[in-house]
């Protein structure tokens, strides 16, 4: 069996929820502390063997994101030496060596479900992930990362995996939602997936936080797959074609996760990995503690 050793991060979006910001910043260079959620992200695929990042990006807009995965200026180089702090980039040295890092265009955003295949000529026939641009992900002391599980679950079982957390009936009108064989299994497989359906007819609680590991036959259902919901090609539909046909598996997420994509989850990430910071935490405790709001 392949290994899965590439990944795709769609990030042709648009950026409204976090205007105007994102007119001139890509929402995936937006910081949590003093990484870029992009940055963030590239250490989680490093840290589960992924090998290449291939950035789905638009036409204009969107260039930041190689550059940043560039070398330093001289400048730069010869400032952080002469304060001796050149172990301020040692995070993005690290994943530059670790993680070959190129981009597809996806001429108009038409839907996630476009987006990845807009990677298939970069995938091939391979295995490949899938990780969302604004869905930071956490793996508490004791915890295995999310998608290195997932990645392990696809080798044991040749079946693409996905993640799947628990939501509120309330908000399963905002996830993609799965219809679980056996929801005490863990992982469960999976019958069908119903993109943001209403609570009467959402199949379960189990949405979808953006992080997949797919066999290249996902291609094949999206090239099949017509505009669905709010006329987008929608990964959703597609996955519910791979269940019934190859079968698709999902692994309860047991990791901390934070919607960076929303105003107040954002700033909830920016809280909480703050706190984990050795030397800012403390400071940001007593802070907060001192807060009479």
């Amino acid at each position: 069996m392949k290994k899965v050793k590439k990944a795709l991060l769609p990030a042709a979006g648009l950026g409204t929820r976090f205007l105007p910001v994102t007119k001139s910043v890509p929402k995936e260079m937006l910081p949590i502390v003093a990484k870029p959620i992009l940055l963030h992200l590239a250490e989680e695929l490093v840290s589960a063997g992924i090998e290449e990042l291939i950035l789905v990006v638009p036409p204009k807009g969107k260039e930041s994101l190689l550059d940043f995965f560039s070398s330093p200026s001289a400048d730069l180089s010869d400032a952080l030496e002469a304060s001796q702090r050149q172990d301020l980039l040692d995070s993005l040295e690290k994943v530059q060596a670790s993680l070959k890092i190129r981009s597809v265009i996806q001429e108009k955003p038409m839907g996630l479900g476009h987006a990845v295949l807009t990677g298939k000529s970069a995938i091939g026939d391979e295995p490949f992930a899938v990780i969302l641009g604004d869905e930071l992900s956490f793996a508490p002391a004791g915890t295995t990362p999310i998608l290195k599980n997932l990645i392990e679950v696809y080798q044991e079982t040749s079946l693409s995996t996905v993640a799947v957390m628990s939501v509120p009936s309330s908000e399963v009108n905002k996830y993609g939602i799965i219809q679980p064989q056996d929801e005490n299994a863990n992982p469960m497989r999976v019958l069908s997936v119903i993109e943001k359906p209403s609570i009467e007819k959402a199949p379960s609680r189990w949405a979808l936080p953006g992080r997949y590991v797919f066999s290249s036959e996902i291609f094949e259902h999206l090239q099949n797959t017509d505009a669905g919901v709010g006329g987008e090609i929608q990964l959703s539909d597609a996955m519910s074609l791979l269940a019934e046909t190859q079968g698709l598996m999902a692994l309860k997420n047991r990791c901390l996760r934070y919607d960076a994509g929303d105003k107040l989850g954002y700033i909830k990430a920016n809280i909480e990995y703050g706190l984990r910071d050795p030397e800012l935490g403390p400071k940001l405790k007593e802070y907060l503690s001192s807060l009479k709001l």
